[in-house]
């Protein structure tokens, strides 16, 4: 058995205060195998954390200028052409696109509350200002209406009208 054959020394380090723990076995095997196994578990372990869920979407760009977007004709475009498929997308554009349908299926819980606010202005100006925009994302992202269904009463309760 393993620990019949195993003796502890323990030695002064001299780059380290204090001692090492030296193992001398006679059944060499062992060790290989317990490196595979901290290995394994190291790589679930790391395997695991990046398969979790994010509890928030990312706030790398919540500092994005939406009023100079939503007042330029040429930025306005660049990422309606994105989110419909019909042009290059900026890193943005790509999250943007990427999150989308999640948000709207969640009713924005990932969002933080920037985020929940520069959605709403967002959807609001494009439906009072870009309607022809509006009913084209629609027809692309709820083509069954039913995230119209859900949020129509919150929109009318904000004085949207869609």
């Amino acid at each position: 058995m393993f620990y019949e054959t195993m003796s502890v020394t323990f030695s002064p380090s001299p780059l380290w205060r204090g001692y090492t723990l030296n193992f001398n076995t006679k059944n060499q095997q062992t060790f290989p195998t317990m490196k595979f196994v901290i290995i394994a578990l190291a790589v679930a372990f790391v395997s695991c954390s990046l398969a979790m869920p994010q509890d928030k979407y990312t706030n790398k760009y919540d500092n994005i200028d939406l009023d100079k977007i939503l007042n330029s004709d040429r930025l306005f475009n660049n990422f309606f052409n994105c989110l419909m498929d019909k042009g290059i997308c900026t890193q943005e554009g790509r999250e943007l696109k990427k999150i989308l349908p999640d948000a709207l299926q969640t009713e924005c819980s990932k969002c933080s509350e920037k985020q929940k606010q520069g959605a709403e202005k967002v959807a609001r100006y494009v439906i009072e200002n870009k309607r022809e925009a509006w009913n084209a994302l629609q027809a692309k992202y709820d083509p069954k209406g039913i995230y119209y269904q859900k949020y129509k009463a919150l929109a009318e309760e904000r004085g949207v009208k869609l």
